[in-house]
């Protein structure tokens, strides 16, 4: 495994980050595996030296917060050892106060997560959207007092346009409060308009760049087809990846990377993976896996290096998109 610092801080993480949205309960999404199914996925995970794991309070309503805390307890893994990441913003009641980025809601919602945890901190805290309900500086303030009560290191923010970002760095410098030493965002090989603005802010600034989806959530695999998404339930019943891909270009996106994987003798996932690796900012990207060999060839993909030829044959496919994964 190779480790690289998170943008400007010293905190040392994994290239590659395990997204526990695949963890937790079926009433949420029926793809997702329950805690007994997660386990060995968080075994396997750090025994090939990653130790960058990433969550939500919305994913299954707290339960993947719950499973992870467990696994870390079960597996008998020394806290200072891992580098635990989760999210605040999304409704999580039906009460107006609990959701988005006010005070009242980051400030009760640090604590759950912690407790749900089963952790005195976090390493990172993210925003997981932009409140435009809410004033920046409020938000700000609010994580500031967060950090300063030692219940989360860093702070970090996911998909948003990027004047929205660099309005909440530049308010941050202003007021002298905690700095974004992150951005998840919606990036991969079929979805890269992030490459026009979000990208380059992110690399000017020294904040590191992990991206969710970096497979498109399963559709680069090369298994999803117009007509009927593909063969699993996940790529059956997946709204969201619905709404975000199967363009026509996307597949021949697709059809690139398998040319490159069959050459190679590897998988669509390992030069899909090495594609994204080899891309100027990127920290760690966010991996799922519901199946093992799906965590085995993402921890397989790094040894591999991708040349010039094909990382422009790669490029070259791709057309623009509307704005994608911002709500």
């Amino acid at each position: 495994m190779q480790y690289v610092n998170l943008g400007s801080t010293g905190l040392k993480v994994s290239r590659l980050c395990l997204g526990c949205m695949s963890y937790g309960s079926k009433t949420w999404r029926e793809w997702v595996l329950e805690e007994e199914e997660s386990l060995p996925f968080y075994r396997k995970a750090l025994e090939g030296g990653i130790n960058f794991f990433d969550t939500a309070d919305i994913y299954s309503r707290g339960r993947s917060e719950e499973i992870l805390g467990n696994a870390m307890k079960t597996l008998g893994v020394k806290r200072d050892t891992v580098v635990i990441a989760t999210k605040v913003y999304q409704e999580m009641g039906p009460d107006p106060n609990q959701r988005g980025l006010s005070r009242k809601h980051i400030l009760h919602s640090i604590d759950d997560s912690l407790r749900r945890l089963q952790t005195d901190y976090v390493d990172l805290y993210q925003i997981h959207r932009f409140d435009h309900t809410t004033p920046i500086e409020e938000t700000l303030e609010a994580l500031t007092h967060v950090v300063r009560a030692g219940k989360a290191l860093h702070i970090g923010a996911s998909s948003m346009y990027a004047w929205q970002f660099a309005k909440m760095l530049h308010t941050s410098e202003k007021l002298g409060l905690a700095r974004f030493v992150s951005m998840q965002n919606h990036y991969n090989l079929v979805y890269r308009e992030e490459e026009r603005e979000m990208n380059p802010l992110c690399r000017a600034e020294g904040i590191g760049i992990i991206p969710w989806s970096p497979l498109a959530r399963g559709f680069l695999t090369g298994n999803r087809t117009a007509k009927d998404f593909g063969e699993t339930s996940r790529a059956k019943t997946d709204d969201f990846a619905h709404r975000l891909y199967y363009q026509p270009s996307d597949f021949t996106v697709v059809e690139c990377v398998g040319e490159i994987a069959g050459k190679r003798g590897v998988s669509n996932a390992r030069v899909a993976l090495a594609w994204i690796l080899a891309q100027p900012g990127i920290t760690s990207p966010i991996i799922g896996a519901t199946k093992m060999y799906q965590l085995e060839e993402a921890i397989a993909a790094l040894p591999l290096k991708l040349d010039e030829a094909e990382l422009k044959a790669l490029a070259e496919p791709y057309q623009p998109h509307r704005i994608l994964g911002h709500s």
